[in-house]
């Protein structure tokens, strides 16, 4: 076996080598910044790690003086990230629809304790009596998604799998329908995040104007703040000039998020120069529907929420404040009443950007970190996948060469040495975790395909179990592979 072992060694080395052009390269939040120089340089100080950011567009707002920048790339060919690129903002839109409840309270259109069947009279069921109040505040008792666990629940988990839209093919009609199948929960009257709630109570102020919400809200919220640049793409094709483009903190592409439906929950692309001009209106109190900031209800002995906006006790400070979270995209924004300062950060990868307006907005770093995003064993996952992934299948092929049962056995494990290999580099989370750890799997499954090729001349084709089930194992396997082919393509 000298001959095989030293070939196996020499070709798992060429395999790392020639690798180094595949492996995974994370984003990386690179030097150039456009704007403000010392925005730029305070948002740098706030960056605990560089690794996992592409691009950020950050505003700050203080004593009517409004500072931007742009740092890093906007997309993976090196576009730079200016102040007026959009990013898609995710759930800052739900602080956005709050806002425009108090802006159609206030003009006497609907009262914040009207039931949804009001303003909406196609809503059925149970789900009938929920008030907007209770929409606005995420106390309805309906479920964070409406899911129906025989149709939507694979391509949801699909969705997340692949850094795709979970909320494709959710058009106005579908979450009304949606609404009749829901039924609040025990949980009524506590806060709990419902991104479907947000959805209906949107379709609903629509639906009483007698025009979608795009237009309703800008009529009504957008265009009195000259936030020209905030909109809702139709779809994929439709995104907005120029944009960000997302990515899984680990390098891998995400489509944008594009429904009709659930636009009122988190569907807006905009700039950090527009939410500025929001932030501005806010401290100021002349935005449209500001009252919907005012604190309403309780969370926890820390939080309380308003219509859509949180608010944040931080040691002495209060910081008024919504975040959001798409496929490819990270989002802040928050303000401070007492010191007339606030903070826009956008980002275009899954990695969290509270943290970075936090800091920004002043609260110290061990303060700031509660908002930085999963901690815990939660936050090693994504590394944990892609280490485990990497070296499963190499490792199990040296073991399958070594007892070496039958010709069968020893392709389908050279097959799922190459294809787990695949699947680290498409789900395994980079950011945190050197890409040249990848190569030393692509090395190890490189010298389990050499041995294979020396044992495969002096095995059966098949052996052991009958022939029955050895081919049953085939058939699982080869589904196997598929959905993991599959996975890699998406």
């Amino acid at each position: 076996m000298r001959k095989p072992t030293v070939l196996a060694l020499v070709v798992g080395l060429l395999a790392a080598v020639v690798g180094v052009a595949l492996m995974p390269r994370a984003p990386r939040l690179c030097e150039r910044s456009i704007g403000d120089a010392d925005l730029a340089a305070a948002v740098r100080a706030a960056v605990d790690d560089p690794q996992g950011l592409r691009g950020l567009a950050v505003a700050t707002v203080e004593g009517g003086r409004v500072r931007t920048a742009g740092l890093g790339d906007r997309d993976p060919a090196g576009s730079p990230v200016e102040p007026g690129t959009p990013f898609e903002i995710g759930s800052i839109t739900k602080a956005l629809t709050g806002m425009l409840l108090a802006d159609q309270a206030a003009a006497g259109v609907v009262r914040p304790d009207d039931p949804v069947s009001a303003a909406l009279p196609r809503v059925t069921g149970p789900t009938r009596e929920v008030t907007l109040a209770e929409l606005a505040s995420h106390r309805s008792g309906l479920p964070r998604l409406a899911m129906d666990p025989v149709t939507d629940l694979i391509p949801a988990y699909w969705a997340n799998l692949t850094a795709g839209d979970p909320y494709a093919g959710w058009d106005v009609g579908r979450v009304v329908e949606a609404a009749g199948d829901e039924e609040p929960g025990d949980g009524r009257g506590a806060v709990h995040y419902s991104n479907f709630g947000f959805a209906l109570l949107g379709q609903a102020l629509a639906a009483r104007a007698g025009v979608d919400y795009p237009q309703l809200l800008d009529r009504r919220v957008l265009r009195p703040l000259g936030m020209t640049h905030t909109v809702f793409p139709a779809g994929p094709g439709s995104l907005p000039p120029a944009h960000a483009e997302g990515a899984r903190a680990g390098g891998r592409p995400a489509q944008p998020w594009v429904s009709s439906g659930y636009a009122p929950a988190g569907g807006a692309w905009s700039t950090v120069e527009d939410l500025a001009r929001l932030l501005g209106a806010m401290l100021a109190g002349t935005a449209p529907g500001a009252d919907a900031a005012t604190p309403r209800f309780t969370e926890d002995d820390r939080n309380r929420i308003g219509y859509g906006w949180f608010t944040t006790r931080y040691g002495d400070r209060e910081v008024v404040w919504h975040n959001g979270g798409t496929g490819g995209f990270r989002s802040y924004l928050g303000y401070e009443r007492a010191t007339g300062r606030g903070v826009v950060v956008l980002g275009n990868t899954d990695r969290g950007v509270e943290r970075i307006g936090l800091r920004l907005l002043g609260v110290p770093a061990d303060e700031a970190t509660e908002a930085g995003g999963p901690a815990g064993l939660l936050r090693w996952l994504g590394p944990g996948l892609a280490l485990v992934l990497t070296f499963l299948g190499g490792l199990s092929l040296l073991a399958t060469v070594r007892r070496g049962p039958d010709r069968l056995t020893l392709a389908a494990s050279v097959a799922w040495a190459l294809l787990y290999l695949g699947l680290a580099h498409r789900l395994g989370d980079w950011s945190t975790l050197p890409g040249a750890v990848w190569l030393l799997g692509a090395a190890v499954a490189a010298s389990g395909v050499v041995l294979a090729a020396y044992r495969w001349p002096d095995l059966p084709l098949v052996a052991g179990a009958p022939r029955w089930r050895r081919m049953t194992s085939v058939g699982v396997s080869a589904a196997g592979a598929a959905l993991a082919v599959a996975v890699i393509l998406a």
